[in-house]
């Protein structure tokens, strides 16, 4: 998920994102927007990337989504256009809530640290037991 810490928050997001956990019933989300400006001004940290256990999800193409070519251009397109200067968002327990593109881009070249920003005390999600789709855009 990839976000843009700007000054000007008029200039957030391409795309509006949540962070997603499964859930009783369903999942937890939280708006990817809101944990920008739950984290600004952001006191980011390098972090090493063999802590971020997420590096090794298929979190793009699960829950039957096909990995096609058209699917996986996408995402290289994105993980393309992510910028590296922006920090990614862990919560208190150091799992990812925003940034695989960036984790990505950060593979491909070959870097082993990102610069990162954990919460103290991870945010509660704006929403409960939903699914994705049922979300507003």
């Amino acid at each position: 998920m990839c976000w843009d810490y700007l000054t000007d928050m008029s200039r957030w997001c391409i795309r509006k994102q949540y962070h997603f956990r499964p859930g009783p019933n369903g999942f937890y989300a939280w708006d990817v927007d809101r944990l920008v400006r739950l984290s600004a001004p952001p006191v980011p940290e390098n972090i090493d990337l063999e802590q971020i256990s997420e590096r090794d999800d298929a979190c793009w193409f699960s829950g039957g989504e096909s990995a096609s070519c058209r699917s996986i251009a996408e995402q290289f397109k994105l993980m393309m256009d992510a910028d590296l200067q922006y920090p990614i968002i862990l919560c208190a327990q150091g799992r990812l809530m925003d940034g695989m593109h960036r984790i990505t881009e950060t593979l491909t070249i070959g870097q082993k640290t990102i610069s990162g920003i954990r919460f103290k005390e991870t945010p509660q999600p704006d929403f409960a037991d939903v699914q994705p789709d049922d979300l507003p855009c």
